[in-house]
């Protein structure tokens, strides 16, 4: 992966990241999580880790998403009211901040392995047959009942969520 490329996905994944945080509306909140977890996948991408880039879009971008934003729909909950801003609070976060950056800038400056290039990853592997392989044939029964729990819960969501007529 080229150094642009990476910074542009590292920025991607940290604005939409901060944004998930930030956003007073959940719906917006969530959408902005997903835009996060693609970001990731595509550095993911970059390293050649395919399979991992594909399980982040499927089962977080997708799966989990997907669901975050059902429940939320079903809550029906309003953007949150704007409240004061504790001076006090936020002097202290900014300073825990700056603390940990600078902390963060000292170890990195520090560790003289960090600029050495990796290995050549050995291409091909065949990780998606030998993970299928290893949970369909030595995991099904807890793949299927973690399915039903799965099944079981989205049901219990809808039928808690439901309003009495009166």
């Amino acid at each position: 992966m080229s150094p642009i490329l990476f910074w542009i996905f590292s920025a991607l994944m940290l604005g939409f990241g901060a944004a998930t945080i930030l956003n007073r509306n959940p719906v917006a909140s969530a959408l902005s999580l997903v835009v996060s977890f693609l970001g990731l996948a595509a550095l993911f991408f970059g390293l050649d880790a395919n399979f991992i880039g594909v399980i982040q879009i499927l089962v977080y971008a997708g799966a989990v998403m997907v669901l975050f934003i059902f429940i939320i729909m079903l809550l029906d909950l309003k953007a949150e009211q704007r409240r004061q801003i504790n001076i006090p609070a936020l002097l202290g976060g900014v300073a825990i901040v700056v603390a940990f950056t600078a902390q963060l800038v000292t170890v990195i400056r520090s560790y003289k392995a960090g600029n050495e290039p990796f290995a050549a990853i050995t291409p091909n592997l065949p990780d998606a047959h030998n993970i299928g392989m290893t949970l369909f044939a030595n995991y099904n029964l807890p793949f299927q009942v973690i399915g039903v729990l799965i099944l079981v819960a989205s049901i219990g969501v809808v039928v808690l969520s439901q309003r009495e007529l009166k």
